[in-house]
């Protein structure tokens, strides 16, 4: 016998519990800015959202090879710039809580209106890409540059918006020149789950596991043209994807 989670009703339980844990998550967020600052405040409240979907709607996550990577990725003394497939609205709650180390995402300027998402995402520290001016994208890259290099990490969705189908789109170039003007190392993730969860369109949450699935580090030095560089890049996700395919979700 299946789930309440399994029927279409459960569904719809499941996104009207989650627009409800929103607000309540971000009034947290907002409510600790002042004895913590805006961004302890945002990674240390804002896991929760992700926590409680786990809990509620049968939606564990998993992360997978981060204990390879070099100790001092580890232990965030050295910054990265993280970047991942894009399958789902639910995948940056999901890296929020799965990845131990803080990092700043570049979102479109689009989610800075958004309800409540807008005022976590200023928490957040969220670079703002506005791809309609190319002269005010330019500066935001150059400030993300020097984020980085100041030591802060940040987290890229390279296909610029959600996969239609679970398939990856093709990917922007701003975040590869991004990478070889800050000159930190890129760290591929596979971001798999948010296709079966919450497919773009979709009003009704299905219960899945989420798995994050951590490559190795690509040097933009030793990839000093760009689109070599989102090549290498882009072929190490995939191979991460068809891993955990092969392995069961």
């Amino acid at each position: 016998m299946g789930s309440w989670r399994d029927t279409r009703i459960g569904g719809g339980v499941m996104m009207a519990w989650a627009l409800a844990t929103v607000p309540l998550t971000v009034v947290g967020i907002l409510l600790a800015v002042p004895f913590l600052g805006r961004r302890r405040a945002f990674f240390t409240v804002g896991p929760f959202f992700a926590r409680g979907m786990e809990w509620f709607c049968g939606i564990p996550f998993t992360l997978e090879g981060w204990d390879r990577l070099p100790e001092g990725i580890r232990g965030g003394r050295q910054p990265v710039i993280f970047m991942s497939n894009h399958e789902s609205q639910m995948d940056p709650p999901v890296l929020v809580a799965a990845l131990p180390v803080p990092a700043v995402y570049i979102a479109k300027k689009e989610v800075k209106y958004m309800p409540f998402v807008g005022w976590a995402a200023w928490a957040a520290g969220v670079i703002f890409i506005d791809r309609g001016d190319r002269d005010r994208a330019i500066r935001s890259i150059h400030d993300a540059a020097m984020q980085i290099r100041g030591g802060k990490s940040v987290v890229i969705f390279p296909e610029g918006t959600r996969s239609r189908d679970g398939q990856m789109l093709p990917f922007k170039k701003g975040g590869f020149a991004l990478a070889l003007e800050a000159g930190v190392p890129i760290i591929p993730l596979a971001t798999m789950g948010g296709f079966q969860v919450l497919p773009r369109g979709s009003l009704f949450f299905r219960p899945g596991q989420y798995r994050v699935r951590v490559g190795t580090p690509v040097l933009p030095s030793e990839f000093p043209d760009r689109d070599l560089l989102l090549q290498e890049v882009r072929q190490s996700i995939e191979t991460l994807m068809l891993e955990a395919r092969e392995t069961g979700v």
